[in-house]
């Protein structure tokens, strides 16, 4: 009796740093924090917003009245967080909440540090603790934390934004963990990768044969199975030139300017990517016909490279562009 392969699985994270600039007034938010000073801005109808933002949203009109406000607020809404994410305020089981500060008309999201569920309640009084190193950004309030007190009498003081050393831009890493299942006919795919091959599958209706594999003929929309090898050689249809370094190409050793390009390998009826080498990057061109390069323990090909054929002709190709 023969047995289903195992469809894989791979944990991957996507992640990069997200760098921006900051007008006047999350410039100014922002650097208030560094100095324990929470700051909101007034709108034209006399709203208090916090976090600050640069237009009311109501009218779009452009807001630059900064107020400052107390440390502590209430808690508007909540919901318990059991398993920390790495990132995260922190370590130890704690709630997110939307908290009012005093004065303020809408909410700020942050961690409130508290013993269990069972602690946190719409309606709680809480209070802002503050982080012992502080340097310009969301994470100066380390959490909030429960404050026995009642809400403050002392309005809204008004505040000039004016800071030694502001703050004028942030990076704010961005990060992604996920598991991926590429499911049967790419798991198939994969695993023939492991062997040096290229197996798509076919169409039973239409019969063209798709490179990755699926599992599904996205015209027809009836299921594939019918596994087929293609290659290893194919055809650029199309291509582009790469004139921008990236961290991970600068990390193989690739230097710009190179090819990037779409490949018809033989047999498939549709055209993958792969880069193009072995050849000046002003002499690739469409119709070259090219072989893979597989390097040691490489899991799929490294580049493509000039096979020595005859260029194809154009109406090989010209439905796969």
């Amino acid at each position: 009796m023969t047995t289903t392969p195992e469809t894989l699985r791979a944990p991957l994270v996507v992640e990069f740093p997200f760098t921006r600039s900051l007008g006047p007034v999350q410039s100014a938010f922002l650097t208030g924090l560094r100095e324990r000073t929470l700051l909101g801005v007034r709108t034209e109808a006399g709203r208090i917003l916090v976090p600050p933002v640069e237009y009311d949203p109501e009218t779009a009109a452009e807001l630059r009245e900064l107020v400052a406000l107390e440390p502590a607020g209430t808690v508007t809404t909540w919901a318990w967080n059991p398993d920390p994410r790495p990132g995260q305020p922190l370590d130890t089981p704690f709630a997110w909440v939307l908290v009012r500060p005093d004065g303020a008309d809408t909410a700020l999201l942050h961690a409130l540090d508290a013993p269990g569920p069972e602690a946190v309640r719409t309606g709680m009084r809480v209070r802002i603790r503050w982080a012992a190193e502080r340097h310009g950004a969301i994470t100066d309030i380390a959490c909030f934390e429960p404050d026995d007190g009642t809400p403050r009498e002392r309005p809204p003081r008004p505040h000039d934004g004016a800071f030694e050393d502001p703050v004028t831009g942030i990076v704010a890493p961005a990060r992604l963990d996920y598991t991926y299942t590429p499911g049967r006919a790419q798991s198939a795919w994969l695993r023939s990768l492991t062997e040096r091959r290229t197996v798509g599958e076919r169409c039973p209706s239409c019969a063209k044969v798709y490179v990755p594999p699926r599992g599904a003929c996205p015209t027809c929309g009836v299921a594939t199975t019918e596994r087929v090898e293609v290659g290893p050689r194919g055809t650029v249809t199309t291509f582009c030139i790469v004139n921008i370094k990236a961290a991970h190409t600068a990390n193989l050793g690739i230097e710009v300017p190179y090819v990037y390009a779409h490949i018809a390998l033989d047999g498939a009826g549709l055209a993958l990517h792969g880069r193009i080498g072995g050849i000046p990057y002003d002499q690739v061109r469409m119709g070259l016909r090219v072989e893979p390069v597989w390097t040691d323990g490489g899991r799929y090909p490294d580049h493509y490279r000039p096979s020595g054929e005859p260029d194809a002709d154009y109406d090989t190709y010209k439905e796969l562009l």
